[in-house]
């Protein structure tokens, strides 16, 4: 009765305000672990739960030395998680640092994006009829600085010829990747990161790698073309898919940057209106 009688006066001090900070926390919780889902991540932090509540158990039962054993082992379990998955703490915060607000990556105007994915797909058709190796990076929200200063600099409007220029072989910016942010092609030669992934297919070569780590820190689109088969692959949030023609590689790429600009534009009024029932409520 007297834990019935707490929770009776609890809900009593609850206002729009308490319910508010409740969503955003839960909110947080949930992208936390969306983040980690099936990841090395995951199955620490499982572990480290177990161990807390393990904790409390043992004091109940009065046993000292598993208590004291489970209380420094949470210590040092907390500061393995940091060390060891430095790499995937690193990507959750990129993923949360990423602009809401600012979409300068992303094209505004359908014909423009049309015609740019037009270039792009035209110069990849190319490429891939004569076995030509390719490695085009489109940046979306996640800024590419860092990648795009160990390239060359070009700061030129995107065209199927430019494109295949660059990555006619033995020319000097043919063996990196291009860079493609909005209408203009920012860069070309760019060293990309490798994936550490040990459990891809051991006939991807080093191309298909870097794109893969790349798509893995950033949200960007990367087209490879196989300079042994023209094969054409995309690779999406460390994802590689493969055999793609020209039709199919447009259509995806048009629907995965529209898809990215929906989901901006319904969190803005999600949060506009959000911001009115409280502006009305305080």
């Amino acid at each position: 009765m007297e834990i019935l009688k707490v929770l009776i006066n609890s809900t009593k001090n609850i206002n729009f305000l308490s319910i508010l900070d409740i969503l955003a926390v839960s909110y947080i919780f949930y992208k936390g672990y969306s983040l980690i889902k099936e990841t090395r991540a995951e199955q620490l932090l499982k572990g480290l739960i177990f161990i807390v509540i393990l904790i409390p158990i043992s004091k109940l039962l009065n046993l000292d030395m598993l208590n004291w054993i489970l209380s420094n082992t949470i210590t040092i379990g907390v500061l393995s998680f940091i060390i060891i998955f430095q790499p995937e703490i690193r990507r959750a915060l990129e993923h949360i640092g990423r602009s809401t607000f600012s979409d300068k990556h992303i094209l505004e105007d359908e014909e423009i994006m049309e015609k740019v994915i037009g270039e792009i797909t035209d110069a990849v058709e190319s490429l891939s009829k004569s076995k030509t190796g390719a490695l085009i990076v489109v940046e979306r929200l996640t800024g590419l600085g860092e990648t795009i200063n160990t390239g060359v600099k070009l700061d030129a409007l995107v065209s199927s010829s430019l494109l295949e220029n660059i990555f006619v072989v033995n020319t000097p910016l043919h063996d990196g990747a291009t860079i493609i942010r909005n209408d203009r092609i920012i860069s070309a030669g760019c060293f990309l990161p490798l994936t550490s992934n040990n459990n891809l297919n051991k006939s991807l070569g080093t191309r298909h790698r870097a794109a893969i780590g790349i798509s893995e820190t950033s949200d960007a689109m990367i087209i490879v073309v196989s300079e042994e088969t023209g094969i054409v692959s995309l690779a999406v949030n460390g994802i590689l898919t493969r055999n793609y023609d020209k039709e199919k590689l447009t259509n995806v790429l048009i629907k995965l940057i529209k898809n990215r600009k929906n989901r901006k534009l319904n969190f803005r009024e999600q949060v506009i209106t959000w911001m009115r029932k409280i502006k009305d409520r305080i």
